[in-house]
Order: C-alpha cells, then sequence, then structure tokens
C-alpha cells in the first residue's frame, strides 16, 4: 500500500474525541504502510517508530498548535507542565509485535491531558488504535464492555515481562493468564472480553497508559496504581510503572490480594 494521508473530519476542529481517533486511524495507516514495505527486525521497528511519530506530531501542529505534546520518541519538554492541554501520545505502542506480521497486538496511542481551573488536572480524551484489526477505539464513543464470557478471570500480562507476582495473583484468583503485547492491546482486551483484568508492574512510562486508560475509563471499567492510588498524568517525572485495569467487580479482590502480599 501506499499512504496519502486523509482529510480531518470536520467536527476534528472543535471535538477532542473526533479528534483524538482520527490521529489513530492516521498513524496506523501510516505504520500498515511501513509494514507493507519489505523492511524486517530493528530496521522496520525505527522506521514505524519514526514514522507515526513525525506524522503525529505534524497533524498535531496543524490541528491544536496552541497545545503540548509529550510522545515517547520526541524530546521532552518541560513546558508541557505549565500548560493547560498535553496530547500524551505513543506512536507505536508494541514495536516488537509491530515488526513480526501478521501479529495484530501492537497500537497507536493518543490522548489528550486537561487542566481546569483549580485542579491537578486528568485526561478528557483518548484513543488507542489497532491498525492491524482495523479497530480505533475512543471516547468519542466507549466500548459497550460485554458481560465476561469465561468460567474464570482472564489476565492480561507482558509476553517478555510479566510480573513475577502475577501467579499468586492467578491463583488466588483461579485465574488464567494470557500473554500479549502492547500495553494499549492489553487494556482494550477487557474491554473486548478476551480478558477480564490487565496487572502491570514494573515498568513503564505515562505514554504507554494514557490513551488506553482514558478509554477504559469511558467505557466503565476500574483503573488504578496497583495500590489503588489514581493514575496521574503529565507529572514532571513521566515514569508511572504499573496499573491495574479490569472489571469493577474484580476491583476489591485484586487490590487486596497485592496489599495483602507486599506487592510493590
Amino acid at each position: 500500500m501506499n499512504y496519502e494521508p486523509s482529510t480531518a473530519p470536520d467536527a476534528a476542529a472543535t471535538d477532542d474525541h473526533v479528534l483524538a481517533a482520527w490521529l489513530a486511524e492516521e498513524a496506523g495507516r501510516r505504520l500498515l504502510d511501513v509494514r507493507s514495505q519489505g523492511l524486517e527486525g530493528r530496521e522496520l521497528k525505527d522506521a514505524g517508530d519514526r514514522a507515526a511519530h513525525v506524522l503525529l506530531m505534524e497533524l498535531l501542529a496543524e490541528h491544536r498548535p496552541g497545545d503540548a505534546v509529550l510522545s515517547e520518541e520526541g524530546k521532552d519538554d518541560k513546558v508541557r507542565l505549565g500548560a493547560d492541554r498535553v496530547w500524551i501520545v505513543d506512536p507505536l505502542d508494541g514495536t516488537r509485535e509491530f515488526s513480526e506480521p501478521p501479529r495484530d497486538d501492537w497500537a497507536v496511542h493518543v490522548a489528550l491531558w486537561e487542566r481546569s481551573a483549580g485542579d491537578d488536572g486528568d485526561l478528557t480524551a483518548g484513543a488507542v488504535g489497532q491498525p492491524a484489526l482495523g479497530e480505533t477505539f475512543h471516547t468519542g464513543r466507549p466500548p459497550v464492555v460485554p458481560p465476561s464470557t469465561s468460567a474464570s478471570p482472564r489476565i492480561a500480562v507482558s509476553r517478555s515481562r510479566p510480573p513475577e507476582f502475577v501467579h499468586g495473583l492467578a491463583a488466588e484468583l483461579d485465574a488464567q493468564l494470557v500473554a500479549m503485547g502492547s500495553a494499549g492491546v492489553k487494556v482494550l482486551s477487557v474491554a473486548r472480553d478476551v480478558t477480564d483484568a490487565y496487572v502491570h508492574a514494573g515498568g513503564q512510562y505515562e505514554w504507554d497508559s494514557a490513551a488506553p486508560v482514558a478509554v477504559a475509563r469511558a467505557a466503565g471499567l476500574f483503573t488504578s496504581r496497583i495500590d489503588g492510588s489514581p493514575l496521574r498524568y503529565n507529572q514532571d517525572d513521566v515514569y508511572l510503572p504499573d496499573l491495574v485495569v479490569c472489571r469493577p467487580e474484580l476491583a476489591d479482590r485484586i487490590l487486596a490480594w497485592i496489599a495483602a502480599n507486599g506487592v510493590e
């Protein structure tokens, strides 16, 4: 395929939900184009990271020129700390999976953090594109979470770095562990009834979870740090190493087990 940019929907001029979804879709189309060019390994990973980042920076500069941006692939400009609107993006989440066609567990993350008078700011819009599935999940039309179709809970974990404690948690809940790539894919797997929870500790950054958490919250799922405290974004230190996203009915049991077992 040969990528050609599409025109932004008219509503994107004023609707941040629409813009986030369109940005994720455009970056996804660009990534599919890169993936079709016959590159492999590190060359494919680097090309994908670079192409999606450049495109998102260009489109945000065009459509929201007054907003700050925090991107995994860009320099962290601390001007964002004084801004009222900050886009937090991961142009390609799940680079390893992207470089292993035909895997589909990689994603594009686009989130908006906003500060209102008198508050510390929070996520207000977000989109997670799963280009290889042809799907974009966003806060303008949140996914409807169906009832669980599994007799026992399913917990999404990292393919490469599952936290050691999750095996004990799975035993406590009589749960299955389901390994997959991108953090966004794992969060959205809960909304899609592929899993019932995603529990992670041991290293992530704001761009890894901002967009997925925005969509999960809009869909009515529970989200927090593993100690139960809120996930906070646009912080000076963007390291945000742990999170829990789950069906609300599982939250108390998951957090209680984590607290009782001294997980940090």
